[in-house]
């Protein structure tokens, strides 16, 4: 029992101190519980089986589909809308939401719906993130309270009633409980989070160098000129490729992108897949967007029997460049390069390196036209055109230039909007399967088909990149720190210390033992998962209460609202792991915003349960 606790002791005090990563610590803490033999190495390793951190992993992936499909921004646009410019009402938008979710949906997949709709809001807002993801992972558990199935320690102080042959807790039981939370978070968060939490995180904010995929468009003027060509069946472009018809030098316009439409226009099929344009064979229904001259297009058009889809327009709503498969970039030319002094065509970037050159920018002047014939100079920058990986090959070439900005990291935040309905279908189809009991799915198995169908439909671009979306530092932490609850089982300390305590304050009346009962689990809570703790302390708060002859009912519920309302630890619940990475938050950040929550909310709940549920 003595090394358990020294183990933990001294944990906490590394986690506090943030001079070590906490996984590393978390990790070291496990090795430590099976080299003293308290653990055995199935059981301190058993956190990485656990469905919950299983769960987490998937999580991690829903949510960086629902960013990566546009689909959070979109929805955080509507929020927006009601919160206008004010964050005070963002806040409490963010509260009342979360808290209305977690009533129905677990604490996990709440905080995995909400984290990136909120991340995108704050960015729109110009709010920081941090000031609302612990308010966000908080709220969860706050509306948790609200309904039977809020919480797994909800449904085992109702099981316990039951047993002991009380009348059995309906669905909104917790109700009155779950709104005193959500009221008491609400104003206790609101000035702990403005004092505590504002100032972080915005360091990265501009750290970002390069111009964005937008501005180059807007500063190359690539969308002034922009038009849309269909080919039809009869043209007699299909089945030649754009190279064949000469297109840049025989009518002086650029060919930006291609896309072309599947056969299948199921929705969970790759919608818009985009060609690489030099030796694209066209086909019929492929769409050109062509930029150039208005007379020139129209010649084009002529000649090879396209359709215009629409009327020339700057960024035509929702038909503007994509750049899903194929992106821009720039390259500045270095006083050592070979190519200096000759023209781009005798460059043969598209033989080599598979891209265009789409515009020379030299000084202050803009070349867009006959570049073929252009020859280049020290220190022009050519914004140059391909596939993200052809684009990234550049990178190597650094005697003969070097790329501008982070044009991968640009890619990663294009947006695949087309994607949003699946993506949105898949979030819905998710909840649906946790919180309707008639389809009987494991919630872990729910989130875990939502994940392989955001990778299976293309709402994530490859595997690498739902692998990508997971925090690991997040999931080891958890996993590690799991076995230390049954450690504590296991060698009979949370038996210990919780008996004591009770044993030592029954004495003084039915409102101390209450209070005893609450923050013994609270404590607890903080160390163990709050499901071990509901069932460790829900028989001795039972059997406390009959022996004081009172209701066993606010004490019950004083150890379910305990449990679930821990908020001084990340890795106590989930919801607390899950948002540390996203709001860059320290051990200390829980213990400044969390520990007084979690005390104000003890002290109103001790002297609100009996009112709601009398001795």
């Amino acid at each position: 029992m003595l090394i358990t606790i020294l183990i933990l002791v001294v944990a906490t005090i590394f986690f506090m101190s943030g001079k070590v990563r906490s996984d590393l610590v978390a990790i070291c803490a496990m090795l430590a519980l099976i080299v003293s033999h308290i653990l055995t190495p199935e059981e301190g390793l058993s956190g990485f089986s656990n469905s919950v951190v299983i769960m987490m992993v998937g999580l991690f992936v829903v949510g960086g589909a629902i960013f990566q499909t546009g689909l959070a921004k979109m929805i955080s646009s509507k929020i927006l809308k009601l919160a206008g410019k004010s964050e005070l009402r963002l806040f409490l938008l963010v509260m009342l939401v979360t808290s209305a979710i977690g009533a129905f949906v677990s604490n996990t997949g709440t905080v995995a719906l909400m984290l990136p709709i909120v991340v995108s809001m704050a960015a729109s807002a110009g709010t920081n993130p941090s000031r609302l993801l612990m308010p966000l992972a908080f709220a969860s558990s706050m509306g948790g309270m609200m309904t039977l199935i809020g919480t797994p320690p909800n449904l085992i102080v109702a099981e316990a009633l039951v047993n002991a042959g009380f009348p059995p807790l309906s669905f909104f039981s917790f109700l009155p409980v779950g709104l005193v939370c959500v009221i008491t978070g609400t104003l206790v968060l609101l000035p702990l989070t403005k004092h505590f939490l504002s100032k972080k995180g915005q360091a990265d904010e501009n750290a970002h160098s390069g111009k964005s995929l937008k501005q180059l468009v807007k500063e190359y003027g690539l969308s002034n000129n922009l038009f849309r060509l269909q080919v039809p069946a009869s043209s007699p472009a299909v089945g030649r490729t754009v190279m064949d018809l000469n297109v840049r030098q025989k009518y002086g316009v650029n060919i930006l992108e291609i896309r072309r439409l599947p056969a299948s226009q199921n929705r969970f099929l790759h919608t818009v897949k985009q060609i690489s344009i030099p030796e694209a064979v066209l086909q019929e229904h492929d769409v050109l967007y062509v930029s150039g001259p208005a007379e020139n297009i129209e010649q084009l058009r002529t000649d090879c029997g396209l359709a215009l889809m629409d009327e020339h327009a700057a960024e035509i709503a929702g038909q503007s460049l994509g750049f899903y498969d194929i992106g821009i970039a720039e390259i500045v030319l270095m006083s050592s390069s070979r190519i200096i002094n000759h023209t781009v065509k005798d460059a043969a970037f598209r033989d080599k390196f598979n891209v265009n050159v789409l515009g020379i920018r030299r000084k202050k002047e803009y070349l867009l036209n006959d570049l073929g014939k252009e020859k280049m100079h020290e220190g022009d920058v050519l914004l140059v055109q391909g596939e993200w990986k052809d684009i990234a090959r550049l990178s190597k070439e650094e005697e003969n230039w070097v790329v501008l900005g982070q044009p991968l990291e640009e890619a990663a935040k294009v947006t695949l909007d087309y994607k949003a309905p699946v993506a949105a279908f898949i979030m819905l189809l998710m909840i649906a399967m946790m919180v309707f009991d008639f389809i009987p799915i494991a919630p872990v198995t729910a989130v875990m088909i939502a994940a392989v169908l955001m990778v299976v439909t293309g709402c994530l671009r490859s595997v690498e990149a739902a692998y990508k979306t997971i925090n690991w530092e997040t999931i080891v932490l958890f996993a590690a720190m799991m076995p230390m609850s049954l450690a504590l089982e296991k060698t009979g300390t949370s038996d210990y210390i919780s008996n004591a305590l009770v044993q030592y304050i029954g004495s003084y009346g039915p409102l101390v033992l209450l209070a005893g009962i609450y923050f013994t689990a609270s404590l607890m809570t903080m160390f163990i998962s709050n499901t071990v703790t509901a069932l460790l302390m829900a028989p001795i708060a039972l059997q406390s209460a009959l022996q004081l002859g009172v209701s066993p009912v606010p004490y019950l519920f004083a150890v379910t609202v305990a449990a679930s309302m821990c908020f001084a630890s990340p890795f106590s619940t989930p919801p607390n792991a899950l948002v540390m990475p996203a709001g860059q938050y320290t051990f200390m950040d829980y213990i400044k915003v969390g520990l007084p929550l979690q005390i104000i909310m003890g002290i109103v709940m001790v002297f609100v349960l009996p009112l709601l549920f009398p001795f």
